[in-house]
């Protein structure tokens, strides 16, 4: 393998000849070999639209010459490329400011240009970082990546979700089935009723995402080291923004007190908290999806879930609601990915937040994997399910619940002896009241109607 050498503050490194990359990604690579986990390309690509934008608005401010500005530019393109994703192996157990994953693509960068160019006229630190600091460019980065993720990924799942527990109630819409709480039988309820709950309470969830992404819109830039600005020169936090907001068609604008934008994570917990609690209701509607679902013949058996793949190595024609498990496994990482978020936005000291790495992949992580669990779910489960009207009707017929509609008429006591002495001596609702002669055949008949129920 053919070397060169890079040079840094520290001294001299061997770097891969093949390799875009300079001496502190290289000291990277080489003292933090933990774990699997590498910096999300999205987030590279943050970075990097932030340097295009820096380029764009340092030439603006004549701060770089047009050659080096227009090289920044184009090398900054062909990361956006995806072709060079290769180049940036860090992993996020780094420090905790994000400094090598920033130098990362600033020395990426600075290779392209200098190899398009022949010549070494771009400098990674004094061009392609002019104006910045890891301290602001990294939490910008987690903002512009989340946006883009939740903007273009999840919430079109989330909607589409949404749309498919509508077509259900409709397919759905006359089906009177019991309504259980306590996992105990209940009143009856529609069945498109008691799906209108599932569908509410994912429209509340996007509307509460809406609501927090707006402070996720907010970005530090122009704040440096510390949030004063230093090296920056005036109006770059603004113009700067402004090229970001063009290219990702998105209400980018620069945050009113950047010394919050770097020591603090509050909007970044504040949006992941939303997707905790959608978690949490995602988590609930794929568990009622696979109980109703159970059986078929020894279960609630329901709902009829779609037959993906065999359930068992050993059980010939068992299926199992595969789906549903999947969705709740990674509503239970996206909770433990809040726990995660939660403390690492309590650390760090004074001017900054120093565990922004694993922030930014737990957090690009849960939208990642909500939105993949939304699609399949939707796809592989929701769409497909169909019901089985005749178990419906035995367990409407069977429930003792029903008991309720007589309360008005004969109060609660004698109803509930009623439903107790249906269930000791086997028999049905109708039958037990009428041995006990509490209320005629007609009125019962008149009463006891699920249809008036729902």
């Amino acid at each position: 393998m053919k070397y060169r050498i890079e040079k840094d503050s520290i001294g001299e490194i061997k770097v891969d000849n093949q390799k875009y990359w300079g001496a502190q990604t290289q000291r990277s690579l080489e003292n933090f070999i933990i774990g699997n986990e590498t910096m999300p390309i999205i987030l590279i690509h943050a970075i990097a639209s932030i340097k295009i934008a820096a380029a764009k608005t340092n030439l603006l401010l004549k701060k770089i010459e047009e050659q080096k500005a227009k090289a920044i530019i184009n090398a900054g393109n062909i990361v956006l490329s995806n072709k060079l994703n290769d180049q940036f192996p860090l992993k996020i157990w780094q420090t905790g400011s994000g400094t090598q994953t920033n130098m990362n693509v600033n020395e990426v960068i600075a290779h392209i240009a200098n190899k398009s160019s022949k010549q070494a006229v771009v400098h990674p630190n004094d061009h392609v970082n002019m104006s910045q600091s890891s301290n602001d460019v990294f939490p910008s980065a987690i903002h512009i990546a989340m946006c883009q993720s939740l903007t273009n990924n999840l919430l079109p799942s989330l909607i589409e979700l949404i749309i498919a527990f509508k077509k259900m109630e409709k397919r759905f819409a006359n089906i009177i089935k019991i309504g259980r709480t306590h996992l105990q039988d209940a009143t009856p309820i529609l069945l498109s009723q008691e799906i209108s709950a599932w569908r509410s309470s994912l429209e509340n969830c996007q509307l509460q995402i809406l609501n927090t992404i707006n402070s996720l819109y907010e970005l530090p830039l122009g704040g440096t080291a510390v949030g004063t600005g230093l090296n920056a020169p005036k109006n770059f936090d603004k113009l700067v923004i402004q090229y970001l907001a063009q290219m990702y068609k998105l209400p980018f604008r620069t945050m009113s007190n950047k010394f919050d934008g770097l020591a603090f994570k509050e909007r970044v917990s504040s949006v992941h908290a939303q997707l905790k609690i959608l978690s949490t209701s995602l988590y609930k509607i794929a568990n009622d999806i696979r109980f109703l679902g159970s059986g078929p013949r020894a279960g609630i058996g329901e709902l009829i879930l779609p037959a993906n793949e065999p359930g068992s190595s050993i059980m010939p024609g068992k299926v199992n609601p595969t789906q549903s498990e999947a969705m709740m496994m990674v509503c239970a990482q996206v909770l433990g990915n809040d726990m995660t978020i939660s403390f690492a936005a309590s650390q760090g000291n004074y001017e900054l937040n120093t565990f922004m790495p694993v922030i930014a992949y737990d957090a690009l992580w849960s939208i990642k994997l909500l939105t993949d669990a939304m699609q399949s779910f939707n796809l592989k489960c929701v769409s497909g399910i169909q019901v089985n009207k005749n178990k419906i009707e035995s367990n409407l017929k069977n429930s003792l619940m029903l008991v309720t509609a007589l309360t008005p008429k004969i109060g609660y006591s004698k109803a509930a002896e009623i439903a107790k002495y249906a269930y000791k001596n086997n028999l049905t609702l109708k039958q037990a009241a009428l041995t006990l002669k509490y209320i005629n055949e007609t009125d019962f008949d008149k009463l006891v109607d699920a249809k008036k129920m729902v």
